[in-house]
C-alpha cells in the first residue's frame, strides 16, 4: 500500500468516525426511557417500547463499529495493516475505503 492509500484511507476512517459519532448520538437520544406518565395509548406505547429495543441495538452496533475504526486508525501506520488477520493476504483497497475497519479479506470473511 503506498503513501497515497493511506493518506485517502486516514482520510475515510476520518469522515467515519464522524459519522459514526452522530449517529451515536442521535440513537442515544432515541433511545431514553420512556416515561410512564405519557398518555400516549397502549398500542403506541407498545410501539415506543419496540422502538426504543431497536435503537438499543443500533446504539450498540455503532459503539462497537466506533471503536473498530478507532482501533484502525491508529493501527494504519503498521506494516501490517491492509493484510487480512486469518490468510495474511492484502486486502484490495477497494474493500478498505468501502469497511476502513475491515479485518479480514472477502474471502475470509465469508
Amino acid at each position: 500500500m503506498n503513501l497515497h492509500d493511506r493518506e485517502t484511507i486516514v482520510t475515510r476512517l476520518n469522515a467515519e468516525i464522524t459519522k459514526t459519532k452522530a449517529a451515536i448520538a442521535q440513537y442515544a437520544q432515541l433511545s431514553k426511557p420512556i416515561a410512564p406518565e405519557n398518555a400516549i395509548g397502549r398500542v403506541s406505547r407498545m410501539d415506543a417500547i419496540n422502538n426504543k429495543s431497536v435503537n438499543e441495538a443500533a446504539l450498540k452496533q455503532a459503539r462497537q463499529k466506533l471503536k473498530n475504526l478507532q482501533v484502525a486508525l491508529s493501527n494504519v501506520d503498521a506494516h501490517d495493516f491492509g493484510h487480512c488477520d486469518k490468510c495474511r493476504q492484502a486486502i484490495p483497497i477497494g474493500r478498505i475505503m468501502l469497511m476502513p475497519h475491515a479485518r479480514f479479506c472477502v474471502h475470509c470473511a465469508s
